[in-house]
């Protein structure tokens, strides 16, 4: 099987840390073009810093990172210290990494990665707020008809929202960015809040990366008994949500999900519910379906991939 190229776009974060880890673990489905960062969870300087503290993780300082947009599109910069700690990837004692960025934006590289590969053979795979993706098309529309997917993480439509009452976090941070990423004719698949919160680390799974005994698997479960003391606190749930895993588990293996091709849309007008992802879930109007909009996985599938990957580094 010939992996998938992707570019992982992100603002690590505890679990996009996770998420990049499971793609760098599994080359024979996944190669990482490059990975670029946006101003989300915590600002530029941090969430490009956390991503190469990853990189070297796992172990592949060979990984081109750039640091992408600092703010959103239209609003202020809106970031979640509070959920991922001042350094966004509090919990395990990590080393500053000896890798630099590499020069230029990260707007400029996915707009040349996917011009330079075939059309329909590059997938984006956003994991924070979308202003990198949005800027790209904005800058060049020609890469829209090329780009084979976007899997991102982001929005919610049963589950509310874990930012305001109604929008999710990374929505939310850049809704006139996510407005035009959905509005781009790409072929989407989104992994909202209604998927995300079944993929609760429970003790036994959080025991399951520990036990691993490596490096990475002991700072895996550091990272999830940080940022789970306050998701435990907030939903009652018996563990915290690894939201962003779910993009890189889909890419190896969709068949652990499931959802329905719909329409959604992204309220840009309100304060009230600015943010919010419409999403016609059932189908009640005639506008036509733009996205893939996944509902549910099978959790203990979901984690025995992620422990098998996790201990490949």
């Amino acid at each position: 099987m010939t992996p998938r190229k992707i570019i992982i776009d992100t603002d690590p974060g505890q679990d996009d840390a996770v998420a990049i880890l499971l793609a760098l673990a599994s080359p024979q489905e996944i190669e990482v073009l490059g990975i670029t960062c946006v101003a989300g969870n915590v600002p530029l300087d941090l969430t490009s810093k956390n991503a190469r503290i990853v990189c070297e993780l796992a172990g592949r300082d060979d990984v081109k990172v750039f640091a992408g947009c600092d703010r959103p599109l239209g609003r202020d910069l809106v970031t979640a210290e509070h959920v991922h700690g001042k350094t966004g990837l509090d919990g395990p004692d990590l080393p500053d990494p000896t890798m630099p960025l590499v020069e230029g934006h990260g707007v400029d590289f996915i707009i040349e990665q996917v011009r330079a590969h075939p059309a329909g053979s590059v997938t984006l795979c956003p994991l924070g707020p979308l202003t990198n993706i949005a800027t790209a098309l904005q800058k060049a529309p020609d890469i829209a008809e090329k780009v084979q997917e976007i899997v991102l993480m982001g929005g919610g439509y049963f589950e509310g929202g874990n930012i305001t009452p109604t929008a999710e976090f990374n929505i939310y941070v850049d809704p006139h960015a996510a407005d035009i990423v959905f509005k781009s004719g790409i072929p989407i698949v989104v992994m909202p809040l209604d998927v995300t919160h079944k993929a609760l680390v429970t003790k036994p799974r959080n025991d399951a990366f520990r036990a691993l005994g490596t490096k990475v698997g002991v700072a895996v479960a550091e990272m999830t008994d940080f940022f789970e003391r306050f998701d435990k606190e907030k939903y009652g749930s018996e563990g915290a949500p690894l939201h962003d895993p779910c993009v890189t588990a889909y890419l190896i293996n969709p068949d652990l999900f499931q959802g329905r091709h719909i329409n959604v849309e992204i309220e840009t007008q309100s304060e009230l519910t600015m943010g919010m992802t419409v999403a016609d879930w059932w189908r009640v109007t005639d506008r036509a379906p733009n996205a893939l909009f996944v509902g549910d996985l099978d959790a203990d599938g979901f984690f025995a991939l992620l422990t098998e990957r996790l201990a490949r580094l």
